[in-house]
């Protein structure tokens, strides 16, 4: 339930209150355990999304490999048309709360990290909670990781330009990835690309609780996902870091980051915090907080004057992380 001392909140950037205005008169969004299987799924057949990527200058393989345990996993691999050569890796982890999204949904909001920086993107199709929880997830996803630096050659990726890039869950994904890569001794990362991260499953924050029960990936649904994860850990003492990264002490070794996310949505404060944290251990971060920007906003409202901003400001930031000037 909605917590009844919900806080007062920020105000949303005038151009999106249309949007969340038109959201409002569809009815509050309420995440269900019936709901997963449909939003598990491309809105599109996999012929269709090659042909939309061929159009587009860009072409997709897949790869199975080792997942945690040994169970196999799929790789999605895109890159330009004609790209020859070595090239740094964006490895781009999926959102969707832990439960649901697709590891090829949403490739045309990676245009940048093709076209711009004419990366090799690759895509793990982690195993999805309930069914899966904690650890599969981030061991999925760390596998992943293992698999492309080993085979680097055979997919034409410089291993000293490996990006771990992720939003919401994807981010706290990413987080959990850089952190046993870390402490494991395992690829090198060169950044880390967080965008809103879903990192904290302790759900403490004033963010937290100005952003419950407003229907845009509030506190209700995170705590759907934190649930799904974790079951009855969520909140308790016998969580990792490499679950929910926002219970790590020592973000000492850590890659560069590139932090984002809103004034106004839910997972505010938990990033705030991580850069905070990075900077704490020594570790370099760039932290925006763009005002009134709700999550996902700039993916959902991408002609926004603070979205076409928050493009930019990653696109700048990479690009400086991949081609550093002398």
């Amino acid at each position: 339930m909605p917590d009844t001392t919900a806080l007062p909140r920020p105000p949303f950037d005038p151009e999106f209150v249309s949007f969340l205005e038109a959201m409002d008169a569809r009815g509050r969004f309420r995440l269900e355990a019936e709901m997963l299987p449909r939003m598990r799924q491309l809105d599109m057949t996999e012929a269709q999304l090659d042909e939309g990527l061929r159009a587009r200058g860009l072409e997709r393989h897949s790869i199975t490999v080792p997942g945690h345990l040994g169970d196999p996993i799929a790789l999605a691999v895109v890159q330009r048309i004609g790209r020859t050569g070595t090239a740094a890796c964006a490895y781009a982890i999926h959102g969707g709360g832990m439960m649901f999204g697709h590891h090829l949904g949403n490739l045309d909001s990676y245009d940048d990290w093709l076209f711009v920086h004419d990366v090799v993107l690759v895509s793990p199709d982690y195993r999805l909670a309930p069914e899966h929880p904690d650890p599969y997830p981030v061991e999925d996803c760390y596998a992943g990781l293992v698999w492309v630096a080993e085979h680097a050659d055979e997919l034409g990726v410089d291993t000293e330009r490996i990006v771990l890039v992720g939003q919401s869950a994807g981010a706290g994904l990413a987080a959990g990835t850089a952190l046993l890569a870390r402490d494991r001794q395992g690829p090198a990362v060169v950044g880390q690309v967080l965008v809103s991260p879903m990192l904290d499953d302790r759900d403490a924050t004033v963010s937290a609780r100005q952003f419950d029960g407003v229907g845009v990936a509030d506190r209700e649904m995170t705590r759907f996902g934190w649930d799904a994860y974790l079951g009855d850990r969520r909140g308790g003492d016998d969580v990792s870091i490499y679950a929910a990264p926002g219970r790590a002490t020592d973000l000492a070794g850590l890659p560069p980051a590139y932090v984002d996310c809103g004034s106004a949505e839910v997972f505010r404060d938990e990033t705030v915090t991580w850069a905070s944290a990075l900077w704490a251990a020594g570790v370099q971060a760039e932290l925006h907080v763009w005002p009134g920007a709700f999550h996902g906003s700039a993916s959902m409202v991408p002609g926004a004057t603070l979205s076409r901003r928050a493009v930019a400001a990653l696109r700048d930031w990479t690009g400086r992380l991949l081609d550093p000037t002398p």
